[in-house]
């Protein structure tokens, strides 16, 4: 037997996933036996809350590993995975916010609804402790999984079960070509955990010469730029969101794209040379921003201009790990800045679509779609209060004050790409930041526009329940916008 496995688990540092996990089979108990919706809500809910807390309440004490053999571990919790847990959990339970409507309406079961936002917070919880690749991957996989589902689960639509179908074959050749490189790096290597795997690639320079090693990288970079939406993988995004329930096109845009952004930085950061990775995600960062920003000018619809807004801001998380391939040859504070700030872009992003989408729940009927930008217009003079949330939030994603924590995200990205000698990019960015508060500032304005005559009114009032996630969401985003030094210093960790 090998003396240097170690056979002990540390149950403390599976406790969040425990919870989230535990959360799934509580909901399937709680519907088969007392069979309410409000019950399993409640249970859902209490779970995802437990979820956040116990990521929070681990991640205060030092960094604990399990799943050991010698130094490399399968299983990291530390700060970085604490923020990345107690997030999917939040936004979990923020999405539950949300569903009252659709679930009333008997659109989708609520058991199974449910559950498989449980199963899909556990893949995101474990994903952000994920120290290998096969961990990596599998829980990506198990937070992919109950989407496909979740986005076909909306009763007589056609358009929802086509954007299943969409979203289930677009991810099954994202996860083929990420398993292929996977797999073509254990071939070069014959390592999978991802400290491994970073330190035998420095050491060993004649391996980047190997075309093997190119083709193992660039496939499973590939694969992971699907789940972002990243140009030119990005064609599935928009009909996926626009097709999905509305709470669900939120979950979509903001915990996927999450899980997306942990697990590309997972492997930028700790597994593949950044000669290999930098020039590779430059191009996609440029591409996806840019291509995003222009198309967003274009739409109609509510969830696809938010659908191509979000593939433009994938382009500014992927901008900083773009810029590694010049920071490599810097000190090695540039590089960990460049990390730090594409996740604490994500964070920043996360709260403000979810601010985004909770606004546009609260402003439409109940389990209606996101409908028509002209359907918005004059919304926030019948509903003040809902329309200044979703207001702040588009403000926020354009990156402008008093929406601070946008702009901070925007300074933070900038900041890192200077740091790390990428001033062309850094103007890339200013630039499409730029383009994007036409469409931004235009769908802001028109909340307080008045209405053309036969223009159908917004809803009559939110329920409590989306009211209060669009209240949460708002007071988060705007703590963070002015303290966002505790989210970057989480980052970092």
């Amino acid at each position: 037997m090998n003396q240097n496995v170690v056979q002990s688990v540390d149950h403390v540092a599976l406790l969040p996933a425990y919870l989230a996990a535990g959360t799934a089979v509580l909901v399937l108990v709680t519907e088969l036996v007392l069979a309410r919706s409000r019950a399993t809500l409640a249970v859902a809910a209490l779970g995802a809350l437990a979820t956040a807390v116990g990521a929070a309440v681990v991640g205060a004490g030092d960094e604990r590993r399990t799943f050991c053999a010698a130094a490399d571990c399968s299983y990291v919790f530390g700060g970085r995975a604490a923020l990345v847990g107690a997030l999917f959990a939040l936004l979990t339970l923020g999405v539950l916010g949300l569903s009252g409507g659709h679930l009333r309406a008997g659109r989708a079961p609520v058991g199974e609804y449910c559950f498989l936002l449980a199963c899909s917070m556990t893949g995101g919880v474990v994903l952000g402790a994920a120290g290998d690749l096969i961990t990596l991957i599998v829980a990506l996989e198990t937070l992919t999984l109950p989407l496909y589902v979740l986005v076909g689960l909306r009763r007589g639509s056609l358009a929802s079960a086509e954007a299943a179908v969409t979203f289930f074959v677009v991810s099954v050749v994202a996860t083929t070509l990420s398993l292929l490189g996977a797999a073509l790096l254990y071939a070069v290597t014959g390592e999978l955990h991802l400290g491994r795997l970073g330190t035998l690639l420095a050491q060993r320079q004649e391996l980047h010469d190997l075309p093997l090693t190119a083709a193992a990288g660039a496939l499973l970079l590939l694969g992971l730029a699907f789940k972002v939406a990243a140009v030119p993988f990005h064609a599935w995004a928009p009909a996926t969101y626009d097709g999905a329930p509305l709470p669900v096109a939120a979950y979509l845009s903001t915990a996927s794209k999450l899980g997306g952004v942990v697990a590309l930085l997972a492997v930028v950061s700790a597994a593949l040379p950044a000669d290999l990775t930098g020039p590779v995600l430059a191009l996609l960062a440029v591409l996806t921003m840019t291509v995003g920003n222009l198309v967003a000018l274009r739409q109609r619809r509510t969830v696809r201009l938010l659908a191509w807004s979000s593939v433009a801001q994938a382009g500014y998380i992927l901008a900083p790990l773009g810029a590694l391939a010049l920071a490599a040859g810097r000190t090695g504070e540039a590089r960990a800045g460049a990390y730090a700030a594409a996740l604490a872009y994500a964070v920043f992003f996360v709260l403000l679509e979810l601010a985004a989408f909770a606004g546009v729940t609260a402003l439409r009927p109940a389990d209606a779609d996101g409908g028509t930008l002209a359907e918005l217009r004059g919304a926030a003079r019948r509903h003040p209060w809902l329309g200044a949330g979703l207001g702040l939030a588009l403000i926020g994603l354009a990156g402008l004050p008093p929406g601070l924590a946008g702009l901070f995200a925007k300074v933070t990205v900038v900041r890192s790409l200077l740091g790390g000698g990428s001033g062309w990019l850094a103007l890339v960015v200013a630039v499409n930041a730029v383009i994007g508060l036409a469409y931004y500032l235009r769908l802001a304005a028109s909340l307080y526009t008045v209405p053309a005559p036969g223009t159908p009114a917004p809803a009559a009032g939110a329920a409590r329940a989306v009211a209060v996630v669009l209240a949460v969401a708002t007071v988060a985003a705007v703590v963070v916008g002015f303290a966002p030094q505790f989210v970057l210093d989480l980052a970092a960790r």
